[in-house]
């Protein structure tokens, strides 16, 4: 993990902002409480087996979280693009070893805060607590929509989800990653994709 620039942080007051108001003072606050990195494509944040430490933003690129299964298969649990969070909540607040994997699938510029951190921020700032709930909420929106169409949608409308849920990521992240968050083969991902092509 290398240290990146403190444009990351113009990113997450650009979101924060848009969700409720700041002083600059709580902005210089929050400032100090996350560290900026950046993890280069293939890198992680995160191992299944240790212990979460920080929740990240994502400023730039995109992470993965994702769980293998017995016979070594990779099932992508949520994408992390530009402007969501990603973190194993159960562990950092548990303590326990997580079960699951977070990468990066592009150079992807961070901001992490660890659970101290992250309370002292919502105790003293309101507006973020707000804003930092509001990215949560959009997240576990998205876990719940995957479930219940997993349960019951084609995979035709389970794709047609992943382009409402993720709306720039068609084009950037691969088949093989699309199909495994659906929960389909590539090759349906593909067959689907020409279908849509040709309306």
């Amino acid at each position: 993990m290398v240290k990146e620039s403190a444009s990351a942080f113009d990113v997450l007051r650009a979101y924060l902002r848009a969700r409720a108001s700041f002083s600059d003072q709580e902005m210089d606050f929050i400032r100090t409480m996350f560290r900026p990195a950046t993890l280069l494509a293939g890198e992680f944040l995160q191992r299944a087996g240790t212990v979460a430490k920080d929740a990240a933003f994502v400023a730039k690129g995109c992470l993965r979280s994702y769980v293998i299964d017995a016979k070594g298969k990779e099932h992508i649990v949520l994408f992390a693009p530009e402007t969501w969070w990603v973190a194993d909540n159960v562990s950092l607040t548990s303590g326990r070893p997580s079960d699951y994997f977070i990468d990066a699938i592009e150079d992807s510029d961070l901001l992490l805060i660890d659970s101290p951190s992250h309370e002292a921020v919502v105790e003293k700032v309101p507006g973020y607590a707000s804003g930092h709930r509001k990215g949560l909420q959009r997240r576990t929106a998205a876990q719940n929509e995957r479930i219940v169409s997993s349960i019951s949608a084609s995979a035709h409308d389970r794709y047609l989800r992943f382009l409402e849920t993720y709306p720039s990521l068609a084009t950037r992240v691969p088949q093989s990653m699309v199909a495994s968050y659906l929960g389909v083969t590539p090759e349906t991902v593909s067959r689907i994709r020409r279908k849509l092509a040709r309306k």
